[in-house]
């Protein structure tokens, strides 16, 4: 009868049609497209050039400096050498099958269901990045010990107990706090839906505007607040009612596909169930964060979990031989911890 189901898959066996719509995905996986992340030839070599290597550590090439001489024909000229800062970097595997059953497509006049999986595999690894990716982020952000705690401080500006929501002048205050004069190389912001709600409902987001043939001024769907691009996406963190905005600078993290064997195979077991087919995927990736080293302390497989990768004891900043750490105003990443909503004592 209509309505009835065989593994998982509805069918009407009176008159059902070759024919299935798939659930619309209503993930963005923003984050992950946002132009953040860039490729880093360093760290690709490094683990091509190194068969089943998954961790490795790279030069990060510091500034020049120095105080500059007196040239008065008497001051003899003496020179001074860059400091070279040691990065830990990771790869991280993941893998992941699906199977479909010869009887669901008999039944069902046709269908092919793993064609419908097929079809779906890329946007199902954009969102598994994505975890990933904030898993990285949430580990940085629980870093202990010297030069770490400077950057987590310096780099989360949390209004929750103050102003509660965002405002005209959040995002400026953040990105100066973080990196004082240097917060130009902040160029966007990635938000909750409701944070940037908020923000519309106060006027604060520029659309970009276009002018069409007639000499109508339209907006464009192109957002901007204080000039950094929006981004919104509702995969960001929210805990305990407290929105988790990430705003970053071109380049704030590498990436690296380093790609997998076998990335995709197919296989078949006539025997289970009647007949089944199996669709394996993997994939070797590597995100890391700039100027900020992975340590591996407490990982326990050849390739970090996401708990390991949230974990804060797996990152420090980068230092050189003599345990000088890197600048953080230099790196591009800081977050606005905040509510979407007035508190309840506040509200008018």
């Amino acid at each position: 009868m209509a309505g009835s189901k065989f593994d998982s898959k509805s069918f009407n066996p009176q008159a059902f049609g070759a024919y299935i719509d798939r659930v619309p995905q209503l993930k963005t996986n923003a984050l992950l497209k946002s132009g953040a992340l860039t490729g880093n030839s360093q760290i690709s070599s490094l683990f091509k050039n190194q068969t089943g290597s998954y961790y490795g550590v790279i030069p990060m090439y510091g500034l020049i400096g120095g105080e500059a001489l007196n040239y008065d024909g008497e001051t003899d000229i003496t020179a001074t050498s860059t400091k070279t800062y040691e990065r830990g970097v990771v790869t991280f595997g993941r893998s992941k099958a699906w199977t479909e059953k010869d009887f669901s497509q008999d039944i069902t006049g046709g269908v092919s269901f793993m064609s419908n999986v097929a079809a779906q595999v890329a946007q199902y690894w954009d969102e598994q990045n994505q975890t990933t990716l904030l898993s990285v982020l949430k580990g940085i952000f629980s870093m202990t010990g010297t030069g770490n705690e400077d950057f987590v401080k310096a780099h989360t500006y949390d209004i929750t107990e103050k102003e509660g929501v965002v405002g005209a002048t959040t995002l400026n205050n953040a990105i100066q706090q973080a990196c004082g004069a240097n917060k130009n190389i902040f160029t966007m912001v990635i938000m909750h839906s409701a944070i940037a709600t908020g923000l519309e409902n106060m006027r604060l987001v520029d659309y970009g505007k276009y002018t069409d043939a007639q000499g109508v001024q339209r907006d464009l769907a192109l957002a901007t607040w204080n000039g950094r691009q929006i981004i919104i996406d509702d995969d960001m963190p929210v805990d305990d009612d407290k929105y988790t905005t990430y705003v970053l600078g071109r380049g704030a993290v590498d990436y690296v596909d380093l790609g997998a064997k076998v990335p995709y195979e197919m296989s078949r077991d006539p025997k289970t169930a009647g007949g089944l087919d199996i669709l394996y995927t993997r994939q070797r990736k590597c995100f890391a964060p700039y100027g900020i080293s992975y340590t591996k302390q407490t990982q326990a497989t050849l390739s970090p979990t996401n708990d390991e990768l949230a974990t804060g004891v797996n990152w420090t900043l980068v230092s050189d031989a003599d345990e000088s750490f890197i600048n953080h105003k230099a790196i591009p990443i800081c977050r606005i911890i905040s509510l979407a909503e007035p508190k309840a004592s506040e509200a008018v």
